[in-house]
C-alpha cells in the first residue's frame, strides 16, 4: 500500500470550520483579502514589480497626512493580506471616503521609494460599506 501525503489539507466543511477556530483574528482577516483580491481580478501586492502598472485592492489601514517636498500629501497604507502598499495623493490634505477601515480598488504605477512599493495619485473606486 502506498501512503497518501499528509501535507495537503483536506478541503471538507468540517477541516474549514476546525481552521477557522484555530486561526488568529488576523490570520482570518488575511484571507478574506486574498479572496477579494481573487474575486476582483486585481493583482496582489506581493506580486507588484517596481514600474508595473496595476490594479490592487485591499483595506486601508493608517492614514496620514505627511508632507512631501513641500506639498501636501495625503498617504494611505493600502493591505490586501499578502502585503502592503502605500497610496499617496499629492497636493490633498483630505478626500472624503479615504479613512482607515475601507476597502478600495487602486489602479496605477508602482513605484519604488524606501524599499516600500508607492503608487502616487492612482484611480480609485470605493468599495460600498455595506459589504464590509
Amino acid at each position: 500500500m502506498s501512503a497518501v501525503p499528509r501535507s495537503e489539507k483536506p478541503v471538507g466543511r468540517f477541516r474549514r470550520m476546525l481552521d477557522r477556530l484555530s486561526s488568529s483574528q488576523q490570520d482570518l482577516e488575511s484571507e478574506e483579502l486574498r479572496e477579494d483580491t481573487d474575486t476582483a481580478g486585481c493583482t496582489r501586492i506581493c506580486d507588484c514589480h517596481d514600474r508595473q502598472i496595476v490594479t490592487v485592492t485591499g483595506t486601508l489601514r493608517t492614514v496620514t497626512l505627511r508632507p512631501r517636498a513641500g506639498v501636501p500629501a495625503l498617504e494611505a497604507e493600502l493591505f490586501d493580506g499578502s502585503a502592503a502598499l502605500d497610496v499617496v495623493w499629492l497636493g490633498r490634505r483630505s478626500i472624503v471616503g479615504i479613512e482607515p477601515g475601507r476597502k478600495l480598488i487602486a489602479s496605477g504605477r508602482v513605484s519604488m521609494s524606501r524599499g516600500r512599493r508607492v503608487l502616487f495619485n492612482p484611480k480609485y473606486e470605493l468599495r460600498p460599506l455595506g459589504r464590509e
